[in-house]
């Protein structure tokens, strides 16, 4: 057994009956003998770029593996049947929260996050690649410049004052208020009794017209910023492609068709697998700003997982509410290793 082991890596001399080692792999050897020593030289010379790594690796420390541990409470019974004979209540949460009591609010919840996600995903992810592609056709470089600063600036804008321009268009006249900028706009050149209501009402505040509304501020808020990694694989694409689709008759859509977005195809589905693992990744903060409480008619499509999870936690049954988001990351992750499995076999990129 040990013969056909060293067969692998050693030569085999029939003249004299003995085994040689290869130069290749004396070299191998040695790399592999001294590469803890080889590492620790590296590290040494360029300690000042590993030094720069420790702020990061904290960051990741105590905001992303640390609040892991709460994820035990999801598996523990909540204050009012809390004992320290039996702390662990197993399934119990998942079984209130699917099939018990919970399912009656958690269940409307998955599906608005599943909507608003899904929706959000169909026409944001898009936007920014049109915008890519939008710019590599401005050949004035400062009218490009101007442009690009003025589609980015939204996402370094604060989202209490997103939510407050949202108000301010779209708001009514409903609790003494003034009356949005659009909601005037759609008072004038509307005739329907039906639509001045809920105008006078606040759009935002409607069901009918809540997730566009939602949908619309936050393409605005985050396309943009999206944008520039899909500007940064366009303007990658080496100008002998233009220039051969050019010489064989190919206009402008021709040339984005079949030279540009093949081009950036990869770049494309890599983004899109990592939008799909934060799908259902939907945050309760503008949320609760467009949605101010349960009183408000856009509240039943406008609770999400994250909302219905953290009302929960503020009412001391917070198991359940980890359950939940639980669940939903859970399935957030089975969509990122099924979406990367399709697009590795369909066209060999993935993500991992």
């Amino acid at each position: 057994m040990f013969k056909l082991k060293c067969d692998d890596f050693l030569i085999y001399d029939e003249a004299t009956g003995t085994y040689s080692m290869s130069a290749e792999q004396q070299v191998r050897d040695e790399t592999e003998r001294n590469r803890w020593k080889t590492t620790g030289f590296t590290i040494l010379k360029d300690w000042r770029l590993y030094l720069m790594l420790v702020p990061m690796m904290l960051v990741y420390l105590l905001w992303k593996y640390l609040p892991m541990y709460e994820l035990t409470a999801a598996f523990k019974y909540g204050p009012q049947d809390y004992s320290s004979d039996r702390p662990w209540a197993g399934i119990y949460n998942f079984q209130t929260v699917f099939l018990g009591s919970e399912a009656l609010s958690f269940w409307p919840a998955f599906r608005n996050t599943f909507i608003i996600a899904f929706y959000g995903l169909l026409f944001g992810f898009p936007t920014p690649i049109i915008l890519a592609l939008f710019f590599n056709e401005v050949k004035s470089n400062v009218a490009r410049s101007v442009m690009q600063v003025c589609v980015y600036l939204p996402k370094f804008i604060s989202t209490v004052i997103v939510t407050s321009l949202t108000l301010a268009l779209f708001s009514g006249t409903t609790g003494g208020g003034k009356i949005g900028v659009i909601s005037q706009l759609l008072d004038k050149i509307s005739t329907s009794s039906v639509l001045h209501s809920k105008l006078n009402q606040g759009l935002v505040y409607t069901a009918e017209y809540f997730r566009p509304i939602y949908i619309i501020t936050d393409i605005w808020e985050h396309a943009g910023y999206d944008s520039i990694v899909f500007f940064a694989a366009v303007i990658a694409v080496s100008p002998t492609s233009y220039e051969a689709a050019q010489i064989d008759g190919a206009g402008k859509m021709a040339q984005m068709r079949y030279v540009v977005i093949p081009s950036i195809l990869s770049t494309v589905i890599i983004m899109l697998i990592m939008k799909i693992g934060g799908l259902l990744s939907v945050g309760y903060e503008k949320l609760y700003l467009l949605c101010p409480g349960p009183n408000k008619e856009n509240y039943a499509v406008a609770n999400v997982v994250s909302t219905w999870a953290n009302n929960l936690t503020q009412n001391s049954t917070q198991g359940y509410g980890i359950a939940g988001e639980m669940t939903n990351n859970l399935i957030g992750m089975i969509l990122v290793i099924g979406s990367n499995t399709i697009a590795r076999k369909a066209s060999d990129v993935s993500l991992y």
